[in-house]
């Protein structure tokens, strides 16, 4: 029970950072351009 307890909360975790990820590319933030790809010569689209 508690393996599967660890589990979820680790599907959770990665879903929330993906979930993030998602929002900052969106935004225009990416990591391949130091966070900001209005600066990056449109590199990272």
């Amino acid at each position: 029970m508690g393996t599967v307890a660890v589990g979820a909360i680790l599907v959770v975790i990665v879903a929330a950072i993906l979930r993030s990820m998602y929002k900052d590319k969106k935004a225009g933030k990416s990591l391949q351009c130091g966070g900001d790809c209005k600066n990056c010569g449109h590199h990272c689209g």
